[in-house]
């Protein structure tokens, strides 16, 4: 595999930036009428470049031995809040809160109706979300085409089957990792997809809220779970992106 150099990676970024620049114009500019067919298919190649390009910009900077220095220092309180492990206490409610959320909506629809049985209530949510009111009687819930796409196909095909279970326990799953403080980053973050997953379909509730304070563990994933299982498993996991660095007295390097 061709190893990509700060000096090649200009030969990939300047074409791949242009054609994502040209095909964000063409979805979001207003002057420039694009059919819903066509839109669909311009927006998933915009975003395949787009990974692409960001792909391609991660390896010419991993190549570069001067990669690992910060090159803009950010401010003391933010180095502190997403650092320090003592700002572990001032993100020890927050993931209580969102936790025992996630945790009372898993076990609700696991103990109820409508989402270990088939998946009715899922369903059900489906067929309004995709729905489009007659003209003059309100906007639809998807403001997305794209995404109402996606939920037509599901339920089109009656995924409500496992698409309901799978959400059921990840919500517990999420819920248990945040109360615990095990992996919180990546429970945040699979929190975070729900929260804007329901936000996509046209469901409010408290999604903005919840959505908020999970994007703020997952920035500051590292001491967030200080308090909790990460305090020893980010350690023995090496943070993870270097080799086991091992802990005395139950602190990270990474962490302190």
């Amino acid at each position: 595999m061709e190893v990509i150099t700060v000096s090649s990676a200009r030969n990939y970024a300047v074409p791949l930036g242009v054609a994502a620049a040209i095909l964000l114009l063409l979805l979001v500019n207003p002057w420039v009428e694009v059919e819903d067919q066509y839109r669909t298919w311009i927006g998933l190649a915009f975003w395949l470049i787009a990974i692409g390009l960001l792909v391609v910009l991660y390896m010419a900077a991993r190549s570069d031995p001067k990669s690992d220095e910060v090159e803009i220092e950010g401010p003391a309180f933010a180095r502190f809040l997403f650092n320090n492990s003592r700002a572990g206490m001032f993100w020890l409610p927050i993931r209580l809160f969102l936790g025992f959320e996630w945790l009372e909506a898993g076990w609700h629809k696991f103990t109820g109706t409508g989402w270990m049985d088939g998946g009715s209530a899922l369903a059900g949510f489906w067929a309004s979300a995709i729905k489009i009111p007659a003209e003059g009687q309100g906007r639809p819930p998807i403001t997305y085409e794209w995404y109402r796409d996606f939920i037509t196909f599901l339920a089109n095909g009656h995924h409500e089957t496992w698409f309901a279970p799978l959400i059921t326990f990840g919500e517990i799953a999420v819920g248990l990792g945040l109360i615990f403080g095990c992996l919180t980053g990546i429970a945040a973050f699979f929190g975070a997809l729900m929260n804007m997953s329901f936000l996509l379909a046209g469901s409010a509730s408290v999604n903005p809220v919840m959505f908020g304070l999970a994007i703020g563990l997952i920035l500051a994933w590292k001491v967030a779970g200080y308090y909790g299982v990460d305090r020893w498993l980010l350690p023995m996991l090496g943070t993870p992106w270097r080799p086991n660095v091992g802990f005395v007295g139950g602190k990270s390097p990474a962490t302190t």
